[in-house]
């Protein structure tokens, strides 16, 4: 998903990943009304609103910040719902990456 925040539409989002899935999520967040749009706050992260909603999720990779060109402040996750049986595992689960 990405530039794209529907609050009421999340937990469908993540009740729809399948054991082992994989979501990757970017989009705007607070302080992008000082460089553009989307400025309304409906439609901007607050700070580590991603990390909160993926709680449930393996966070995989997580980043907060400003990028320059185009000038935007985003957030961006990389999370995955464990496989039926990993979780807990002292060994990490293997995903395959392609």
């Amino acid at each position: 998903v990405t530039n794209y925040l529907w609050r009421p539409l999340l937990p469908t989002l993540l009740a729809s990943l399948a054991p082992g899935g994989v979501l990757i999520y970017e989009t705007f967040t607070q302080g992008n009304e000082t460089v553009g749009k989307p400025s309304r706050p409906d439609f901007l992260l607050r700070p580590g609103e991603l990390l909160e909603v993926c709680k449930g999720l393996r966070v995989v990779a997580f980043e907060e910040g400003f990028h320059e060109d185009p000038p935007r402040f985003v957030q961006r996750i990389a999370a995955v719902r464990e496989a039926a049986g990993t979780a807990g595992l002292p060994d990490p689960a293997r995903y395959r990456l392609a």
